[in-house]
């Protein structure tokens, strides 16, 4: 029963993507992103990570799609452009490279089998998670965060109007 809801989640996530890489609309493209991750999250609670399940729910579909949408919704974008002759070539390049990767990981002496190893608890999992975060990768995590803001007030000083000079002068 596992292997079917794995390979419907996959599907799920797979085609959502796709959506999203496809969809000119804005609000459709951050629509099937949550929906991308939402079946992510299906396939990290299948492996038994609950811990990533949920976060992927809270801050990837939670937080993040709706900080897009936000952004969308000040910016009042209605849809994109058609695409260039040169990000279509170059979306096809990265889509052979993906496809090479994926076959060469695959079927290569790489693939497996491989050796048992013990699974850990998931709060000790979670514990050592956190503690690798916020001691080791903690500059990384900041830069991160720092991004973001700088990101977001980007957004809204380039969404903002300028007030339109009148005629006559100004008083």
């Amino acid at each position: 029963m596992t292997d079917w809801l794995f390979y419907i989640f996959a599907i799920l996530a797979v085609l959502a993507a796709l959506s999203v890489a496809i969809s000119r609309n804005p609000v459709n493209a951050a629509m099937g992103m949550i929906v991308s991750f939402i079946g992510m999250a299906a396939l990290f609670v299948l492996l038994e990570t609950y811990f990533l399940a949920v976060l992927q729910v809270l801050v990837y579909a939670g937080a993040i799609v709706v900080l897009f949408l936000f952004i969308i919704m000040m910016m009042d974008v209605t849809s994109a452009a058609a695409p260039k002759p040169a990000a279509l070539i170059a979306s096809a390049a990265a889509l052979g490279v993906m496809v090479a990767g994926s076959w060469f990981v695959s079927f290569s002496e790489l693939a497996g089998p491989f050796p048992e190893r013990s699974v850990d608890a998931p709060a000790a999992v979670a514990k050592i998670f956190g503690v690798e975060l916020f001691t080791r990768h903690i500059l990384a995590f900041q830069v991160i965060g720092f991004l973001l803001l700088i990101a977001m007030i980007g957004v809204i000083v380039v969404s903002r109007k300028m007030p339109q000079p009148t005629e006559g002068g100004a008083k």
